[in-house]
């Protein structure tokens, strides 16, 4: 997306469903942070200014993730979503994983504090 970017991200092939407006679509993740996620855009996805929904399960689980997420980026078949909200288990899977690939704790831990104070201020 640009250079701004202020989450690490990780790769993450998996997945997925996007849900609005009664609408769902599977697609596939392509790489994911704390703060938002890069998919394929489905085959008949139309864009709106509503939130999406976005489920997916971590690895061969049964751990479901799910977010409230807005389209913040569409280019050559790509979406970049940004999550606007998210269950406290949810949050807590997503964080376990991005801690045990970026392999810094700390790192994420200083991106938890920044995601809360993002959210804090919308």
């Amino acid at each position: 997306m640009d250079e701004r970017r202020q989450f690490s991200r990780i790769l993450f092939d998996a997945n997925a469903t996007l849900t609005q407006q009664g609408n769902v679509w599977p697609t596939i993740i392509h790489d994911l942070s704390l703060n938002g996620v890069l998919l394929e855009q489905p085959q008949g996805f139309s864009v709106t200014d509503d939130p999406i929904a976005l489920s997916f399960t971590l690895g061969d689980s049964e751990i479901v993730v799910s977010m409230e997420t807005k389209l913040v980026y569409q280019k050559e078949g790509q979406l970049g979503l940004e999550c606007l909200h998210i269950d406290v288990d949810s949050i807590s899977h997503l964080r376990r994983m991005l801690e045990l690939n970026l392999g810094d704790a700390s790192l994420l831990d200083r991106e938890l504090r920044l995601f809360v104070e993002v959210h804090e201020q919308s």
